[in-house]
């Protein structure tokens, strides 16, 4: 187990570290026009990055079954906050979206927190309750209910990409738990209803999958990202154009150094320096599924795989959604995109994984 921590570990830095080159590479001009401070982005990057070193030090410190008991209080703790942040002059609006609340310098996003305290329940819940998941009332609908709540108030912010996201790895926990497939095709049919009447009820979804279905239809209207994103990707052909000499973060590709920074490596690095990032990621996944395969303890077991398919998925859209293979998201690309409470939570997810498997060495 020691050689897939070694292995996690260095492979979710060289991540972070290849995130801190290409923030500062995407955003310098966008700070300087906007801040008159080229390293404005990097500089709150770094200390996001600080926090969440030192919040995945702290869950590094606290034997991981010691979340256990406090499960429901820590998802109890996540929806309260996303109550609150849908109150006005408590929540901090942007562009239309209510999902931060501003604390100083910093930006909070509670759903970030939800989906992470929502895995934690659901691994307790299996855990505790696997031999009762496929009696539908008692096993089933408790934890989907639960999960409805959170993916509710998030698709209320609105975040119907996290809620997607959120919804995904719970149902996916279930299913490796023992739930009937009958119970998952009933919710999944639901789901997928639900999902559909929220992209018709709201016209800027519904504009994004006209976008995805053909951007080069309206390359200056609604497929202006997607088309951007896939002449960044061109343009950087086999090796790219260099690092810090992308023609797209010049205010052509929108959302450069966050959900579109996988096409500013495209074009300053290429082919090569894509793929590369793309390797990391199936590493990152690799490893996490050894760790997986050697824990045998229910909670650490079902927590592991909560996490790595929460920050696998995540990775997968963002990719698909920069080479134009799914509709845009608005998900960030783990330990890369500029974004605060993201690289927070997913560093302390990271240390959960580590935990589990330093916890079944010192077990063994």
């Amino acid at each position: 187990m020691r050689e897939s921590r070694i292995s996690l570990a260095i492979v979710t830095m060289a991540l972070i570290c290849v995130g801190i080159v290409m923030i500062y590479s995407a955003s310098c001009v966008n700070a300087m026009e906007n801040f008159k401070d080229s390293l404005y982005y990097l500089k709150r990057h770094l200390m996001f990055l600080g926090l969440g070193l030192a919040a995945g030090t702290a869950v590094m410190m606290v034997d991981y079954r010691r979340f256990q008991p406090y499960a429901r209080r820590i998802l109890l703790v996540s929806i309260v906050l996303l109550v609150l942040v849908l109150i006005p002059h408590i929540g901090q609006e942007s562009y239309g979206a209510r999902r931060w609340f501003k604390l100083g310098p910093f930006h909070f996003q509670p759903s970030e927190f939800a989906k992470l305290a929502m895995i934690i329940y659901t691994a307790d819940f299996l855990a505790r309750k696997q031999e009762i998941i496929k009696d539908f009332w008692k096993g089933f609908v408790p934890p989907v209910l639960l999960m409805g709540v959170v993916c509710l108030l998030t698709v209320k912010q609105p975040d119907l990409g996290t809620t997607v996201e959120t919804a995904v790895v719970v149902l996916g926990l279930l299913l490796i738990g023992g739930a009937r497939w009958s119970h998952m095709a009933l919710i999944g049919l639901g789901g997928i209803s639900v999902v559909a009447y929220l992209i018709i009820k709201a016209p800027y979804r519904v504009a994004r999958i006209v976008a995805f279905l053909d951007p080069w239809q309206d390359s200056q209207g609604i497929g202006f990202q997607l088309t951007q994103s896939q002449i960044a990707l061109g343009s950087g052909g086999v090796f790219g154009v260099g690092l810090g000499h992308s023609q797209q973060k010049l205010f052509y590709l929108p959302a450069a150094h966050t959900d579109f920074i996988l096409s500013i490596i495209g074009e300053e690095l290429g082919i090569v320096g894509t793929v590369a990032v793309i390797f990391l990621f199936v590493a990152f996944i690799w490893t996490g599924t050894r760790i997986i395969r050697q824990t045998h303890e229910p909670f650490g077991y079902f927590l592991c795989i909560g996490i790595v398919m929460m920050l696998g998925l995540q990775a997968m859209v963002n990719v698909g959604v920069s080479i134009g293979a799914f509709p845009t998201k608005g998900l960030p690309l783990p330990f890369i995109s500029y974004g605060g409470s993201a690289l927070i939570f997913h560093l302390a997810a990271v240390a959960l994984l580590l935990n589990v498997s330093k916890a079944q060495d010192q077990k063994a």
